[in-house]
């Protein structure tokens, strides 16, 4: 018997060409839809592009959209997709910007699938300056503190 996934809210897509692919989950547990490229585009060696895909989404009110790497894409060609955060307000074309991370030119091709976007509720904070914080078990242990070498020198240390 096939779970059907829990749909919550609606995500409204507009295609600016009526022959750009409407952004789809490939599997029903995924939790990111593709979007693919509505142009094609060679990427030389650590050379860095926006990648047009031809639609407009609008996210739900109380909600992001989050652009992540595919990993066909990052694993195979060693292009990766740099930061991209979607507001409710955008209604703008969505690009994509994308990074050869690799020493040979790729080309994306127009139809190919070249990120995907996670859509996740976000609360909404009030800002408070204070004089000072609370102190945390890992209180200001920067990058890469809980990783393997700290806990390298954690057992040397026993």
């Amino acid at each position: 018997m096939k779970k059907e996934a829990k749909i919550e809210s609606v995500l409204k897509v507009k295609r600016f060409f009526h022959d750009v692919s409407l952004p789809e989950y490939a599997l029903e547990s995924d939790v990111g839809f593709d979007i693919r490229a509505n142009e094609t585009v060679n990427l030389a060696p650590f050379e860095q592009k926006t990648v047009r895909t031809g639609l407009a989404i609008e996210i739900p009110e109380g909600c992001v959209g989050l652009i992540r790497d595919r990993a066909g894409i990052t694993t195979k060609m060693n292009v990766h997709t740099a930061a991209g955060t979607f507001d409710p307000a955008y209604r703008g074309e969505i690009s994509i910007v994308l990074i050869n991370f690799g020493e040979e030119s790729v080309q994306i091709e127009k139809g190919m699938r070249v990120a995907q976007m996670i859509v996740i509720p976000v609360k909404k904070v009030k800002i408070t300056e204070v004089k000072s914080l609370p102190v945390s078990s890992r209180y200001d242990r920067g990058f890469g503190s809980t990783g393997i070498k700290h806990m390298i020198k954690q057992i040397s240390d026993l």
